[in-house]
């Protein structure tokens, strides 16, 4: 831990790997297909509500056109948002919506496009990232917890560590000595969960404030969607073995989101 201060500092763009560009595009690309849609939706039968009624045409009119209004602002706001790296518009807010909301779209959107749905989820989980640091969140230590996935466990240990990860013996041929240490130094919570049962059932019982979750794209997307409205902030694992085999995570991004979390930036 003998690391420079300046090492810690944080840096957005390690933590999303994609661009913020895909993110705006895909956002820009939904919210204008959700509002032809329900252009469409609101023009089609307007003759049939005129015959039923003079005013329900105009009772329509403003109900469809409150929905657009609302689209356009939150498609502007997270957009201005990703841009800036600053709340606007009350996007501070949003992150439900654009978590529940947005990624299906998106993804939907980026099939279309033939983007790969790794590549759509990167995009989220930068943005989503950038949510969480917006809102400032400091907590106590024990109030984090450090979530990690099983392959990032050898393959070759016999140790058992999903349930008791301190039966791990710290022989280094893992980053889990390592993120033990961080444990050790910070006073955080660390547990390794084999999927998203398992993830919840810990979440519930660790009861943190914030979570630093390491995963695939795939698992931090869904993981982040899990537990909404409890805040993950997440790290993109590395994979030179493949999916789920021997994953690795960046110690020092780790230990960089870990320090600014609990105020030591």
């Amino acid at each position: 831990m003998n690391t420079p201060q300046s090492a810690f500092r944080l840096s957005k763009d390690e933590y999303g790997g994609t661009g913020k560009r895909l993110f705006i595009g895909l956002v820009a690309g939904t919210a204008t297909l959700l509002c032809l849609l329900l252009l469409c939706i609101w023009l089609i039968p307007t003759i049939g509500f005129a015959a039923i009624h003079p005013w329900l045409p105009v009772i329509a009119g403003v109900v469809f056109g409150g929905a657009i209004l609302a689209i356009i602002w939150l498609s502007v706001g997270l957009v201005l948002h990703a841009y800036t790296g600053k709340p606007v518009l009350g996007t501070s807010r949003l992150r439900g919506i654009t978590i529940r909301l947005l990624l299906p779209l998106m993804e939907l959107m980026g099939r279309m496009m033939r983007i790969p749905v790794s590549t759509v989820r990167r995009s989220f989980i930068k943005v989503n990232n950038e949510l969480v640091l917006s809102a400032n969140i400091r907590c106590e230590p024990r109030q984090l917890l450090v979530l990690l996935p099983h392959c990032i466990q050898s393959s070759r240990c016999t140790h058992r560590l999903t349930y008791h990860i301190d039966n791990c013996v710290r022989c280094g041929a893992c980053p889990i000595k390592d993120v033990l240490g961080l444990r050790d130094a910070y006073g955080v919570q660390v547990a390794i969960a084999t999927g998203g049962t398992i993830a919840r059932r810990i979440v519930v019982q660790a009861r943190p404030r914030i979570i630093v979750a390491v995963a695939c794209e795939r698992d931090l997307s869904s993981g982040i969607q899990d537990t909404h409205p409890l805040p993950v902030f997440g790290v993109i694992n590395e994979r030179p073995n493949g999916p789920c085999l021997d994953t690795f995570v960046s110690i020092r991004r780790l230990e960089s989101a870990i320090r600014r979390f609990i105020g030591m930036e």
